[in-house]
């Protein structure tokens, strides 16, 4: 932890708080950094459509010829199974079966291949009620650093459980050189995004980390999203509407591209790939973003 005990004069004992202001937050070690891959964290509200964005994204980044590592950040581990076809052990079910010593691992017992090579981790968490997310994203990085998985790897992608944005789950930021948010044209997920920017800008005055940009889903308009973004100087990068092809593609457990081909189909594929080589050409010029406070989107969201 970052946050230190400090006495006040009369007894009292304080926190000095230096990663994030007004908050307790988790720091990983600087020493288990990626290194030369680009990083992404993706958020958004839960349910929202994070883990089908962040596999097939990952999948378009490896169409483009890219080695593409998908980190998946919930408990639930079901981050990268239309990847993988099956729901992967996670990294802290592994460790405890070797009682946490790391050198007793194989690769293959919790990096798994999935659709096009791409490569498939996944953290899970603690126990419900129980530890922090910050402690799994690092032993994760750690683990992929000592077998030595990220030296040859172009691109890494962090599927961030929900909306959650307190020190452990913002953990990714710390690695991150942009944070994605995914949203779809309705208030609780512009109202989410609002309070996940205003994280992202947190962690962004200790870390490299900047917004790279909303990502509207499941929307056939992205109005709101659009009126958000203007107002709070934030850029949307990429638009895939509501289509029943893409709940049909959860449930055969596959990527949209491997889903039979449709004119409707080849347009949010294409979509992704345009996505992929625009983040990876450049990550643009970072957006600082102007997070409201809740009362004020709160007014400034919907119709009169």
């Amino acid at each position: 932890m970052t946050a230190t005990l400090k006495d006040r004069p009369g007894g009292r004992t304080v926190l000095n708080r230096v990663d994030g202001e007004g908050s307790v937050q988790v720091a990983l070690d600087p020493n288990i950094g990626i290194g030369h891959a680009k990083v992404f964290a993706v958020y958004g509200k839960g349910g929202i459509g994070k883990s089908t964005t962040s596999s097939n994204l990952s999948v378009a980044f490896s169409k483009l010829g890219k080695r593409v590592l998908q980190i998946g950040c919930d408990p639930k581990h079901d981050s990268t199974f239309t990847l993988t076809k099956k729901l992967m052990p996670t990294v802290i079910d592994v460790l405890e079966q070797v009682d946490f010593h790391t050198e007793e691992l194989r690769t293959e017992d919790f990096v798994f291949e999935g659709y096009n090579g791409v490569m498939c981790v996944e953290a899970g968490g603690p126990p419900a009620g129980t530890g922090c997310g910050g402690y799994v994203v690092g032993q994760t990085v750690k683990l992929l650093k000592e077998h030595h998985l990220l030296e040859e790897t172009d691109v890494v992608i962090f599927d961030v459980l929900g909306d959650v944005v307190c020190g452990g789950f913002a953990s990714p930021l710390q690695h991150a050189e942009r944070a994605l948010i995914v949203t779809a044209n309705d208030f609780d997920s512009i109202f989410a995004m609002n309070r996940i920017v205003a994280a992202i800008q947190a962690k962004a005055k200790n870390y490299k980390v900047r917004m790279g940009g909303i990502i509207a889903n499941r929307s056939v308009k992205t109005d709101e999203i659009d009126r958000f973004a203007d107002a709070t100087g934030l850029e949307r990068i990429a638009h895939f509407p509501d289509l029943d092809v893409i709940r049909r593609s959860r449930l055969k457990k596959s990527t949209l591209f491997e889903m039979p081909d449709s004119p409707e189909l080849e347009a949010v594929k294409n979509e992704y790939l345009r996505l992929a080589a625009n983040l990876w050409a450049s990550t643009g010029e970072p957006r600082e973003g102007r997070p409201m406070k809740d009362r004020d989107i709160f007014e400034f969201l919907g119709y009169e």
